[in-house]
């Protein structure tokens, strides 16, 4: 059993900066990629950024040069440091992993609950 579980959401002005965390537990399971994915009302769930277990991060148009996708390895944790938010981050953002047997594809197995971030003066 895998738990994800992520945390640190909130309101913040636009120009501000937020951290997310993110752990996964559960035994088992080699976990490879982890992303930050999220999704906003009436729109589709989108990939913000992802990081390998080596290190390699990819990153959405959206937010490249913004958001910063970091891992600890030890301790099971991905970070989402947001800098410079806008109004148009605002959306219910999701942690996700994804197992080994996964490597080379766009399917994350695991999800955590999401995180509401709201961008709003």
């Amino acid at each position: 059993q895998v738990q994800v579980v992520e945390s640190g959401g909130g309101l913040v002005q636009p120009g501000g900066s937020l951290r997310l965390s993110c752990v996964v537990s559960g035994s088992g399971v080699s976990i490879t990629d982890m992303g930050w994915h999220r999704q906003a009302p009436g729109k589709q769930r989108e990939l913000v950024a992802s990081i390998t277990s080596s290190g390699p991060t990819h990153y959405g148009d959206s937010v490249k040069g913004r958001f910063t996708i970091s891992r600890d390895n030890a301790k099971n944790t991905i970070y989402l440091q947001m800098n410079s938010l806008k109004p148009e981050d605002t959306a219910v953002y999701y942690c996700a992993a994804k197992p080994l047997l996964r490597i080379g594809t766009n399917d994350y197995d695991y999800w955590g609950q999401g995180t509401q971030v709201t961008v709003s003066s």
